[in-house]
């Protein structure tokens, strides 16, 4: 069994998750712990907006209150509805947050079933809740969990990586659900700096991302919509606007993402050990196929974009040991499309390692080329997709209690 545990600010993007499956009959509520519940003994993200409301509003400094966490037993564990909700009690006692107002998922949209648990890091008081050593701790309770319930023990491998993503099969179906399993852990998971990168780094995962532009009631609008792709990279079925999958995919939590992911990239260094690996690769393998192969033996992805002519323009590393995507150039011009493109179709020269970075590329904004960007005017009223939204209530239930949390710290400030 594998725990994966992840913080947010977001609240909100992450109940509409859980309560979009919920809604489809690919999820149900499986078990909650103070939190309030409807008449009809339904629970939907108003409600749950309310149980975690107080406990939001007495938060004093923690920057990213929102627990959310998804414990994963082995396919082959058959476990009861009544044993995973036991399964979940037991974890998040151990763990700390027993007291805690929280909810219980059980996801059944893949072969995986697995639950998923929403709650927060802070008390009643705004006080956090100690995680020191957490990582630690919930790899024990896994264990001490398989052998209460006999389930079948995670290797290595899994505990230290968690559950790995899958491809998206377009002939599944489903592939709404298949989109929001990757992105939404990519999405927190990797660094990347554009665009472009955030592109490729869904490429391997057969998703594509465009972002959109144009005039809604007079009102200038962007956005990103979402597609499935087929092994040749082409479009496969209808796009999905990103609202459907929570804000922390949506434009303005993915920009927020590149500055982020800017600073922490420089501040860490974490540049150095994706070009020592490509740069070894250059200097031992002859071709193409053979570079690929020695970096995937590294752990790291490369991803080619070429003409009809066959000369490569585009060069994407994707370093899955650091989460961190790099187009070519951004490492220095010895890793551009022009050097691969060379090295590999023609003139073969080896590479100057002693040539620096590009320094001038540092922070590539989204909507820049026009390749990047579909307009209005041109995509078949892709803007039908952005017209309605029947979270809408919800969303402004959430806008309300940023607004209170943010007068609140104001208030504070001048005390």
């Amino acid at each position: 069994m594998v725990a994966k545990i992840n913080s947010g600010n977001t609240l909100y993007g992450i109940l509409s998750y859980n309560q979009i499956k919920v809604d489809e009959t690919h999820a149900k509520v499986i078990f909650t712990n103070k939190m309030i519940e409807n008449a009809d003994g339904k629970f939907d993200i108003h409600t749950c907006l309310q149980s975690f409301e107080p406990y939001l509003l007495a938060n004093k400094r923690t920057e990213k209150p929102v627990l959310h966490i998804s414990i994963n037993p082995d396919p082959k564990d058959k476990l009861s509805d009544e044993q995973l909700s036991e399964i979940a009690q037991i974890y998040m006692q151990k763990m700390g947050y027993g007291d805690q107002p929280f909810i219980v998922y059980k996801h059944e949209d893949i072969e995986r079933r697995h639950i998923h648990v929403v709650s927060l890091r802070v008390d009643e008081n705004g006080k956090k809740i100690d995680h020191n050593f957490e990582r630690r701790r919930s790899m024990d309770i896994c264990r001490e969990l398989e052998q209460k319930y006999g389930l079948v023990p995670a290797d290595q491998k899994q505990r230290q990586e968690g559950l790995p993503l899958k491809k998206l099969d377009y002939e599944k179906g489903d592939v709404k659900h298949q989109i929001a399993n990757v992105i939404r852990q990519v999405a927190n998971d990797y660094y990347f700096q554009s665009l472009k990168e955030y592109r490729a780094l869904l490429s391997l995962y057969n998703i594509g991302v465009e972002e959109v532009r144009g005039e809604i009631k007079n009102k200038e609008y962007k956005g990103l919509i979402y597609s499935a792709l087929n092994g040749k990279g082409e479009k496969a079925g209808n796009p999905f606007k990103s609202s459907l999958f929570g804000k922390n995919v949506g434009i303005d939590a993915l920009e927020k993402r590149t500055l982020k992911s800017t600073e922490i990239i420089k501040n860490k260094g974490l540049k150095e050990r994706s070009k020592k690996v490509i740069t070894a690769a250059m200097r031992t393998t002859n071709n193409r196929a053979d570079f690929e192969k020695a970096l995937e033996k590294q752990g790291i992805s490369a991803l080619f974009r070429e003409n009809e002519q066959g000369r490569i323009y585009g060069a994407t590393f994707i370093d899955h040991e650091q989460k961190c995507v790099f187009n070519g150039s951004r490492l220095g011009k010895e890793f551009s499309a022009n050097v691969f493109n060379d090295l590999f179709n023609g003139t073969g020269n080896r590479i100057d390692t002693n040539s620096k970075p590009d320094e001038k590329q540092v922070f590539e904004p989204f909507q820049k080329s026009e390749k990047d960007t579909v307009e209005n005017s041109n995509f078949g009223g892709i803007f039908d997709l952005f017209a309605s939204d029947n979270s809408i209530s919800d969303e402004m239930a959430e806008q309300d209690l940023v607004r209170r949390l943010k007068k609140k710290k104001k208030k504070q400030r001048h005390l």
